[in-house]
């Protein structure tokens, strides 16, 4: 099984990766970590600019599904149950609807809650006031351009929304449910 996860930033994408990959063996694939690589590579600053930029060449320049490709081709040769962390453009979903073993996940909460936890985690691209925060979720919501970020329609395509407002425990329990109907298909 190959798990997608989209959704707002701070949403929880990555409290739901850490489930999945501490109590279920997922491995985990991540696209932030491909563009930092790539970026570092280029000689840019590690930022959530830098992420946009070059996540939209390499969409623009090979096909907009490029990098989820990239990342689901590890995810295949490694044999195991897979998630790819953080799929955010529509071009990305159509691609790896053709996988019958391809399943996507969304997660939203509220607004200030989710800058509160960036504000927490505090990484390289976390150091923002929330103005800047919003900006940034407004430029990757929506767009016509298949090989941009369009968090809104990415989330509406998924097969199953979680909405993370409460904490952990929850979200966890929530997931766990929708992986024990998959279990019984």
């Amino acid at each position: 099984m190959i798990i997608g996860i989209t959704g707002t930033i701070g949403a929880g994408k990555g409290t739901i990766v850490d489930y999945l990959v501490s109590q279920k063996d997922f491995l985990h694939f991540s696209v932030r970590d491909f563009l930092i690589e790539e970026i570092e590579r280029r000689g840019l600053p590690v930022n959530r600019d830098s992420m946009v930029v070059v996540a939209n060449d390499l969409r623009a320049t090979h096909s907009p599904s490029y990098i989820t490709d990239q990342l689901y081709e590890r995810a295949i040769k490694s044999g195991k149950n897979g998630i790819i962390e953080s799929i955010r453009a529509v071009g990305e979903i159509e691609s790896l609807r053709k996988y019958k073993d391809f399943i996507l996940f969304a997660v939203d909460a509220d607004i200030r809650k989710r800058y509160e936890r960036i504000v927490k985690r505090g990484s390289a691209t976390d150091h923002i006031d929330f103005e800047t925060f919003v900006e940034n979720e407004k430029r990757e919501m929506s767009t016509t351009d298949p090989a941009k970020q369009n968090l809104a329609e990415c989330i509406k395509k998924a097969d199953y929304v979680f909405t993370n407002d409460k904490n952990i425990t929850d979200l966890q329990c929530e997931v766990e449910r929708v992986l024990s109907s998959l279990s019984s298909l």
